[in-house]
Order: C-alpha cells, then sequence, then structure tokens
C-alpha cells in the first residue's frame, strides 16, 4: 500500500511540486492544507503517514503546527521545509519533533530521501 501523506505550505506552486514528486514515486497524497491550522484540521480528518510541513506560513507557523499536531499524535512523522537561511527555526523544528528537514528550493532526490529515510 502506498504511504500517505499531507502536504502543507501556504504556496500552492510549492504544494504542487511537492505532490508532483511524490505522485510519480508512488506516493499518495491525502491532503494539503495553506496554513498550519488546516494542516491540525486535515491531520485529523485524514490520518496521514507522514506530512511534509513548510514553517513561515500565515495563520499559524509549521512549528507551532507541529506542536499540535503531537499532541494530537505523539507518534506524527513530520519533514519540515524552509527556505534557506532559516536555520534557527529548523532546530527550533527539530527539537519539537520534526524527523528530518528538507531545504527550498527542493531537489527531488532530497525529498524522496528525507521521506524514505522517515518512514523507514
Amino acid at each position: 500500500m502506498a504511504n500517505r501523506i499531507l502536504i502543507v505550505d501556504d504556496a500552492a506552486f510549492m504544494r504542487m511540486m511537492i505532490k508532483d514528486i511524490l505522485t510519480k514515486n508512488g506516493f499518495e497524497v491525502v491532503g494539503e492544507a495553506a496554513d498550519g491550522l488546516q494542516a491540525v484540521e486535515k491531520y485529523k480528518e485524514v490520518n496521514p503517514d507522514l506530512v511534509t510541513m513548510d514553517i513561515t506560513m500565515p495563520e499559524m507557523d509549521g512549528i507551532t503546527s507541529l506542536k499540535e499536531i503531537k499532541k494530537i499524535d505523539p507518534g506524527a512523522k513530520i519533514i519540515m521545509c524552509s527556505a534557506m537561511g532559516q536555520q534557527a527555526m529548523v532546530i527550533d523544528a527539530i527539537q519539537a519533533g520534526a524527523k528530518d528537514f528538507i531545504v527550498k528550493p527542493f531537489q527531488a532526490d532530497r525529498v524522496l530521501e528525507a521521506i524514505k529515510k522517515t518512514l523507514g
């Protein structure tokens, strides 16, 4: 069975890029969210195997959303996505329970490596 993934990013084209990489490689994208609040709701709704989460978003940022999802499901597997120069945020994310992080602009092989490693 394909691994079920939730994509969270406020930029529609970023969600589309990640979705494209994943679907071409046999993963099932079960949902998308444009901000952290939507991400928490979507997580409860679709119960994905893994979440890719942008850090900088409106309404609720990725790190707050990560913490909220971890409260619902301590075993949640979340990979953070960030632009260059957000190292401090990446450290916060890892400390909050993120399994890995991917730097934008994405390299397809790096995205797949992070996901395969996290899903084990």
